[in-house]
C-alpha cells in the first residue's frame, strides 16, 4: 500500500503542472461531400489524421446531404482524407486548428468515380494487428491470415498475453479468472460449455479481440484477470447487404466452418443477421501417469492410463435483430440470439495397474461416451436517446438468457486381475441442466463544464439455476440407482450494482476515475435423494470497486505518453462449482463440486509507456486474495478433481508490443511477456507454496506482393510455467498463410496452423498426497484451412452499433 501511495504523489507531481494550466479548445472542421455531378454522396468516411506523425485521430461518416462536422479539442494541424466504394480517394491540404482558428468550413470536396479502372485498382491499406488504447489492447483479427477459417477459440489463443491449458480454461497475461464478452455482453459461459461455444463461433463472423487488463467501472466488477471482449463484424449499409464466408479444415480429419450476414435498411427500419454452421471433427489423445509411495518414499505402486478420444460437434449459431430510428436522437432496438449444438464424445481407454515391484496388477479397459445436447436463447431490448449533439445520453437495456442442456453418459468398464478373473461394471448418466438470467441495466452520460464527462448506471440481475444429475448402474441389464453421485441442486443469486465514472482530457494529461458498488445475494439447496440428506448455503456479501487511469503526454507532439491504471475486481463462484456432489469421469477419476468456496478479490495496478501508438512497455503488479482454481486429491489412488481457493497469489508482469513498417511491402508484430507467479496457501498436502518466472512471446511477419498476393508468418512460444498445482512444460506453434484479392469483393485465403506440431499440452500435477502425477495431451492442432469471403451490396453508412447490453458478469458462470 505505501508503494501505491508513493506511486501516485510522484505521478501527482508530474502531472499536476499541466492539470492547472491545461487549455481546451472547442473546434471544428465542416464541409460537404459531392459527386461529379453536385449530388450529396452518403455515409462517405472522413478521417481526421494528425500531419506531425500521420495518425488518424477521428473518423466521421458524411450525413444524408453529404455534410460532416468534426470536433476537435486540442491545437494542432491536421489533414482529411475522404474514401467511399466506386469512387477515388480524396486528400485535403493541411489544416492548422488552434485557439484563433477554431472554426474551419472547407469548400465542397467533389469524389470522381474509379468504376473505368476498378479492375486495376488494389486495395492496399490494412490494420494493424494490434492497437494500443488508454484502457484496453485492441487486435485486429482480419490482419492475421491465419486465423481465416478457424474458430473463435483459435483466434484468442493467438492472442498476446492469452493461454489455453489442456482444459480449455483460459488465462490473460498469467492470470485465470478472465471474464469472456461479445459485443460488451457477457457469454454466460465457462468450462467446456465456453470452450465449445467459442468453437462453434467462424473467425469469419470476428472483427476484433479487445484485450482488457484493467476495465472500466462501467463494466462488470468480476473477472479478477479482467475482461476480454470479442467484438464481431457489422455492416454499414442501406439497401441489401450479404457476406458468405465458407471454410474447410482438413487436419487427421475434416471439419467445415461457414457463415453469412446480412443487413437491409430502409428509412427508419434497420434489420441484420447473422448464420453460422460449424462442424467440428477431431481427436484428443490424453496420457496420464501416477506414481504411488509409502510414507518413506518407497514405490507402492503405479497406474498408466492412455485415453483415445475422438469428439464430433454440429452447432448452429444465428444472430437476428432491428434498429428502429424513431427520430434523429433516438433508437429502439430488439436482438435475438439462438445457439444449438450437439457436442458428442467417445473415449476409449486402457490403463495399466503396477504392483511396488513395478510388475503388471491387473488393467482395465473403457468404453466410455457422451451425447451432448446445448441449446442457448437470448433476447435483448435496448433503447438509447441522445438529448442533443454531444449532451447528455441515455440508454437502457432488458435482457432474457436460457440455457438447457442434456449431457448422457455411459461409462463402460472391464478389469482383468493377473489371475485371468474379468469383471464388468456400467453406470449411465443423465446431466439435465437449466440456468434463467433475468437483467435490467440503465446507463446516463452528461458533459458537464470545463470539459469534464460524468458517466453513471445502475444494473441488476437474477439467475436461477436447476442441475440435475441422475445415475444408475447397470448390472445384467437393470438399472438401479446409484445414490452416490445422484443429486438435484438448485441455485439462486441476485446481483444489484451502480457506479459513477468521470474523465478529462486536458492539455497532456487524460484522466478517468471511477467506482462501482456491487452487492450479491446467494442462494444454494442441495435436494438429496434416499441416502443423503439435503443441505443449503445463504450468502450475502457487499463490495467496493475503484478503477483509476491516467495517461500523459511527455512531449508537445504526444510521441512519448505514459500511462498509469489502478483497479479492483471480484471473482465470483461457478455456478456448478458451488454444486457439493460428485460426478465421475472415469472409474478412478472424480469431480467433486464446493459449496463453501470463496469469491475471490484482486487489486491490479500498470504503470506504462507507449511510443508514437506504436511500441508499448507496460508494468504490472497483481494481488489476488482467495483466488479459485482447480484443485487435485489423491485418497486411496482415486483422483479428485475440485475447485478449492488458494490463499495468497502474487503476479509480476512485464509485457512490451511493438510493430513496425520497414518498407510499404513488409510489416512486422512482435509481443512479449515476462511474468512471476507467487501462490502461497494451506493446502490438502499441509502447504501449496510455489514460485515461477515464464515467458511468452509472438511475432508476424506479414509481406504484400503484386497482383493482390499477402503472404504471412506468425508464431508464439511459451516457456515452463508452474501455476497452482501444475507445471505445464514449454510449447509453441508456427503458422504459415497466403492470401489472394481475387476481386474487390472476393478473398481467398490458405493456411497451415501449428506446421511444426509442436503445441501440446504437458506437465506435472505437484502437492499430491504420496503420488507424482504426469499428464500429454495431443490435440489436432496442425491442421491446413482454406477460406473463401465474399461480399455483395454497397457499404454506404449509419448503422448502429450494439453496445453493451444489460447481462451481467454472470455471462462466465455457466459450466457443465
Amino acid at each position: 500500500m505505501k508503494l501505491l501511495i508513493m506511486a501516485f504523489f510522484v505521478i501527482w507531481l508530474c502531472f499536476a503542472p499541466d492539470c492547472l494550466n491545461a487549455q481546451t479548445i472547442n473546434g471544428k472542421i465542416s464541409g460537404k461531400v459531392v459527386d461529379e455531378n453536385g449530388r450529396p454522396i452518403e455515409g462517405a468516411t472522413i478521417s481526421l489524421i494528425r500531419l506531425r506523425d500521420s495518425i488518424p485521430v477521428k473518423y466521421e461518416l458524411t450525413l444524408v446531404d453529404g455534410s460532416f462536422n468534426i470536433g476537435i479539442s486540442s491545437s494542432d494541424t491536421f489533414f482529411i482524407k475522404v474514401t467511399t466504394i466506386g469512387m477515388l480517394p480524396y486528400q485535403s491540404r493541411d489544416i492548422a486548428v488552434d485557439v484563433q482558428h477554431l472554426l474551419i468550413s472547407l469548400e465542397p470536396i467533389t469524389l470522381k468515380i474509379a468504376a473505368k479502372t476498378l479492375k486495376e485498382v488494389v486495395v492496399t491499406s490494412k490494420k494493424s494487428f494490434l492497437e494500443q488504447k488508454i484502457d484496453r489492447t485492441v487486435v485486429n483479427v482480419d490482419a492475421l491470415i491465419s486465423n481465416a477459417g478457424t474458430t473463435a477459440l483459435d483466434v484468442l489463443e493467438k492472442s498476446p498475453g492469452v493461454a489455453i491449458d489442456q482444459a480449455g480454461q483460459i488465462s490473460f497475461h498469467g492470470k485465470s479468472g478472465v471474464a469472456i464478452y461479445v459485443d460488451d455482453k457477457p457469454t454466460y459461459l465457462s468450462g467446456s460449455d465456453l470452450e465449445n461455444y467459442l468453437r462453434s463461433m467462424p473467425s469469419s463472423t470476428l472483427s476484433q479481440i479487445e484485450l482488457m487488463t484493467n476495465p472500466p467501472a462501467k463494466y462488470d466488477a468480476a473477472g479478477t484477470a479482467g475482461i476480454i471482449n470479442i467484438k464481431t463484424k457489422k455492416t454499414k449499409v442501406k439497401g441489401f447487404n450479404l457476406g458468405i464466408s465458407l471454410g474447410l479444415r482438413q487436419s487427421r480429419y475434416s471439419a467445415t466452418n461457414n457463415s453469412m450476414d446480412f443487413n437491409y435498411r430502409k428509412d427508419k427500419i434497420n434489420v441484420f443477421g447473422t448464420f453460422a454452421y460449424t462442424f467440428s471433427n477431431g481427436f484428443n489423445d490424453v496420457d496420464i501417469n501416477r506414481s504411488y509411495f509409502y510414507n518413506a518414499g518407497q514405490p507402492s505402486g503405479a497406474f498408466a492410463q492412455s485415453s483415445y478420444i475422438r469428439t464430433k460437434s454440429s452447432g448452429y449459431n444465428a444472430k437476428l435483430g432491428m434498429d428502429l430510428y424513431s427520430s434523429e436522437n433516438t433508437t429502439i432496438g430488439v436482438l435475438f440470439n439462438g445457439i444449438i449444438r450437439s457436442p458428442d464424445q467417445f473415449n476409449n481407454s486402457k490403463g495399466q495397474l503396477f504392483n511396488a515391484a513395478g510388475q503388471p496388477d491387473s488393467s482395465i479397459i473403457s468404453k466410455n461416451k457422451e451425447l451432448g445436447k446445448f441449446k442457448n436463447g437470448s433476447a435483448n431490448l435496448n433503447y438509447k436517446h441522445a438529448f442533443k449533439k454531444d449532451g447528455p445520453e441515455i440508454t437502457a437495456n432488458l435482457d432474457y438468457l436460457a440455457f438447457a442442456t442434456d449431457n448422457n453418459q455411459t461409462f463402460l468398464n472391464q478389469s482383468y486381475a493377473t489371475t485371468g478373473s474379468v469383471s464388468m461394471d456400467q453406470l449411465n448418466g443423465n446431466l439435465p441442466a437449466a440456468i434463467h438470467i433475468y437483467s435490467a441495466k440503465a446507463d446516463y452520460s452528461q458533459p458537464l463544464a470545463s470539459g469534464w464527462k460524468l458517466e453513471s448506471g445502475v444494473k441488476s440481475s437474477y439467475t436461477n439455476t436447476d442441475n440435475q444429475a441422475n445415475y444408475f448402474d447397470i448390472v445384467n441389464g437393470s438399472a438401479t440407482p446409484d445414490y452416490d453421485n445422484t443429486n438435484h441442486f438448485l441455485y439462486k443469486e441476485a446481483i444489484n450494482a451502480g457506479y459513477i465514472n468521470l474523465n478529462k482530457d486536458f492539455k497532456r494529461l487524460s484522466i478517468q476515475a471511477g467506482l462501482r458498488l456491487e452487492n450479491t445475494d446467494s442462494r444454494g439447496h442441495q435436494l438429496g435423494n434416499a441416502q443423503k440428506p439435503d443441505s443449503a448455503f445463504n450468502r450475502n456479501y457487499t463490495g467496493l470497486f475503484p478503477t483509476l487511469y491516467f495517461l500523459y503526454k511527455l512531449d508537445t507532439l504526444g510521441d512519448n505518453q505514459l500511462k498509469m491504471t489502478y483497479g479492483r475486481r471480484i471473482e465470483r463462484p461457478y455456478y456448478q462449482d458451488l454444486n457439493p456432489f460428485i460426478s465421475p469421469l472415469d472409474k478412478y477419476t472424480f469431480y467433486i463440486g464446493n459449496p463453501y468456496l470463496r469469491p475471490s478479490y484482486s487489486g491490479d495496478f500498470e504503470l506504462g509507456y507507449i511510443y508514437k501508438d506504436r511500441i508499448s512497455v507496460t508494468m504490472t503488479y497483481t494481488d489476488i486474495r482467495d483466488r479459485s482454481t482447480e484443485t487435485i486429491e489423491i485418497l486411496n489412488g482415486y483422483y479428485y478433481d475440485r475447485p478449492g481457493n488458494i490463499g495468497s497469489t502474487k503476479l509480476y508482469d512485464l509485457n512490451a508490443d511493438a510493430s513496425f513498417d520497414p518498407a510499404n511491402w513488409f510489416s512486422l508484430e512482435l509481443s512479449g511477456d515476462v511474468w512471476q507467479l507467487r501462490q502461497a496457501s494451506d493446502f490438502y498436502t499441509g502447504t501449496l507454496n510455489s514460485h515461477s518466472t515464464s515467458f511468452s512471446g509472438q511475432a508476424v511477419l506479414q509481406f504484400k506482393l503484386n497482383k493482390g498476393w499477402t503472404l504471412q508468418t506468425d508464431g508464439k512460444y511459451q516457456n515452463k510455467q508452474t501455476d497452482g498445482q501444475f507445471t505445464l512444460a514449454a510449447r509453441g506453434r508456427l503458422n504459415i498463410g497466403a492470401s489472394k484479392t481475387l476481386s474487390p469483393r472476393a478473398t481467398l485465403k490458405l493456411s497451415i496452423n501449428d506446421l511444426l506440431n509442436t503445441n501440446i499440452n504437458q506437465g506435472l500435477i505437484n502437492n499430491l498426497y504420496q503420488t507424482n502425477a504426469s499428464f500429454r495431451t495431443l490435440k489436432d492442432s496442425r491442421a491446413a484451412l482454406l477460406t473463401l469471403s465474399m461480399r455483395f451490396g454497397n457499404a454506404v453508412k449509419d448503422q448502429r452499433k450494439h453496445n453493451q447490453t444489460g447481462a451481467g458478469e454472470e455471462s462466465d458462470r455457466v459450466k457443465e
